[in-house]
This record gives C-alpha cells, structure tokens and sequence, in this order.
C-alpha cells in the first residue's frame, strides 16, 4: 500500500432506507442510483479509509468467462491487500484513485466504467473481445476486510480465451467449470465464494 494513496469511498449510510445486504445484491438499480448520485462519492487516504468501518472503499469485481468457464487464480506474495495472500479467486479489480479522473461533482457511471477497463488492464493482458454487465453489488461485513469494502461485480464474457497475467501478484491462472470451482471453494477468498454461489444467476 502506497503511503499516499487515495482511494473511492462512499459512506456507509449513503442507500438510506435500502437494506445493507450480506452477500449479492442483484437488485442493483436503487443502490448504483444512489451511488452514483452527484456528490455521493469521494476519495481518502487508504490507510485511513482501512480502519474506518462508516465508510465503503468502492471495488470493481469482474468475474470473466468463457463458453461456460470462468476465470480463476491464486493471489501471490506480491497482493496489494496482504490478508489476502494464497487465496483463490474468480475476481479481478481493484481500488479506484484519483488517476482515473473521476469527475465527483458530475455523472461518474461512465467514468467509472473507463476506471474498471484500466483497472483490469493493469492486471491481465486479454486478447479478445468482452460484453460487460454489472450483474450485482457484493457485501461482507463478517470479515476486517469485507468491512471497509463494497464490490460492483461484473461479467465479462469473452470471445475467446486469451488470457495472460500482466501483475506478478496474480499466479495459476486457469479457466474452470462451475463444479471444478466448488470442489476447490474451501481455497477461495470470501467474496469469491460468494459470488461463486451465485454463478448460475449471471
């Protein structure tokens, strides 16, 4: 973690009378309205936003896949969130920061969206063609890392399986069936696992 990085948060109590949820939230609608409303958003310190549960750093999740398998790895040594070195995972993403340009005083989704693009290019080179959808919210308070995060999940479905790993953090990188996933589930991150048992649904 960079000693100055800044990161996008929302507060916690920003979706009002919306329930906060444990798990997905395939309803996303209400919520990315909410989100996404002018003034909504902002950026802090990292090392604070860490130990402030008031608010939700904001965290493209994007799950990709391919003629019905889906994208997974192994966090390396090298993860920027050490907590969650060794695990597996279905998601890639990231913290959004002030790099992205994100106009907080204006409409943010397409900003937004241009963050996610970068986000995953810093990750894995992919050379095909993708669809994007956000295909719900993910939530998980039972953890001190889940605390102080929202996930956008989204699905990419791609055209072909030309996937490489571009981050040294990112280690066996293979595409799996849905019954390979859960026969290793015990291995994966929280929020993989969450969002694995809702696959069938995205």
């Amino acid at each position: 973690m960079a000693q100055n990085e800044q990161v996008l948060v929302v507060k916690r109590d920003i979706f009002g009378d919306l329930p906060m949820f444990h798990g997905l939230m395939f309803d996303t609608r209400p919520y990315l309205d909410k989100l996404f409303a002018r003034g909504v958003l902002r950026f802090m310190l990292r090392s604070l936003a860490e130990k402030d549960p008031t608010h939700k750093q904001l965290i493209p999740y994007v799950i990709i896949s391919y003629n019905g398998k889906f994208l997974t790895y192994v966090r390396g040594k090298r993860a920027g969130e050490k907590r969650l070195v060794g695990n597996r995972s279905i998601g890639i993403g990231g913290h959004i920061n002030p790099i992205d340009n994100m106009p907080l005083l204006g409409d943010t989704f397409e900003t937004y969206h241009t963050a996610v693009e970068r986000e995953i290019a810093e990750e894995v080179i992919i050379g095909a063609k993708h669809t994007d959808k956000i295909v719900a919210l993910l939530n998980d308070d039972t953890n001190e890392v889940g605390q102080v995060h929202l996930g956008i999940v989204h699905h990419w479905n791609i055209d072909q399986p030309n996937v490489e790993r571009r981050e040294q953090m990112i280690t066996q990188l293979t595409f799996m069936t849905i019954p390979e996933l859960k026969a290793v589930k015990d291995t994966m991150e929280t929020w993989s696992q969450l969002c694995l048992d809702g696959l069938e649904r995205m």
